[in-house]
């Protein structure tokens, strides 16, 4: 019945993309680019609407295991009029997995420095992401090292951070390249769960159905958000997305996260 309830939610909620106006400015290159991959992939597009006062920006993450996937602008976050930036960014099959993290941080850099063209407010930037998405997410907001690279503090500067569903532990496709398989778990620089700090920035940390998750993701994600808050982390929310699996649960979680951002709006 949950699950009926939330689809019927966004059929209301496509029905109402249609008096949105928005415009797209695509295949920005944010990050310079001194071979023809990185050309390619470091790329964005960015969705806005004209006027108005200043928006909340929703820096979006694409899944795909870190070696698949194509950078995209969710159509369901397109309802409120957030500005919303869909980020490509190099694969760990090409170049290794701090590189494609620095890309997500340079990406953010971007935004800081040009959302306001587009009516973003830069008190009001959210990062999410699925996935792979979501471990990159979980990357930038606890490990601050990637982001003070572009003299960002993630902790004073990010308004929230909302994971759908991210690797917490070492990514698998890491440990795919260490030999390693994908039940074998491992807690490195690499992983977020290495990470966890009571100063971070607000996070919504959002899962599948414990039963239909990825490799054991929402006992991953639980015990993270369950540390973070041992560790003294007081704005942290947990949601299990009953029903929906790992991947599937995209969709009702842009609805969460527009309310989320709501809620936390002044």
């Amino acid at each position: 019945m949950k699950r009926m309830i939330i689809f019927l939610v966004a059929l209301v909620m496509a029905g109402a993309l249609s008096a949105r106006e928005y415009e797209y400015d695509k295949e920005i290159l944010y990050k310079g680019a001194p071979d023809a991959y990185t050309e390619k992939m470091c790329r964005l597009d960015v969705a806005y609407e004209k006027g108005g006062e200043a928006r909340p920006v929703i820096v979006w993450f694409h899944s795909g295991g870190l070696t698949s996937g194509w950078r995209h602008v969710p159509e369901a976050l397109l309802r409120d009029g957030a500005v919303v930036v869909g980020v490509g960014y190099r694969f760990v099959s090409e170049v290794s997995l701090p590189e494609t993290i620095d890309d997500a941080a340079a990406s953010v850099a971007w935004v800081f420095e040009n959302i306001e063209r587009y009516g973003g407010d830069l008190s009001k930037i959210f990062l999410a992401g699925h996935s792979a998405g979501g471990y990159l997410v979980n990357m930038l907001t606890l490990d601050k090292h990637y982001l003070a690279k572009y003299g960002i503090d993630p902790d004073k500067q990010i308004a929230a951070a909302v994971p759908y569903s991210g690797q917490v532990i070492t990514h698998f496709a890491q440990r795919r390249k260490q030999g390693l398989s994908d039940l074998t778990p491992t807690i490195d620089s690499l992983a977020p769960l290495y990470h966890v700090r009571g100063d971070a920035a607000p996070m919504y940390i959002i899962s599948g159905d414990r039963e239909m998750e990825l490799f054991g993701r929402y006992e991953e994600t639980a015990y993270f958000a369950r540390m973070l808050r041992l560790n003294g982390h007081k704005d942290i929310i947990f949601h299990e997305l009953d029903g929906f699996g790992h991947g599937d649960m995209a969709e009702p979680a842009h609805l969460l996260l527009l309310k989320y951002i709501k809620k936390r709006l002044p």
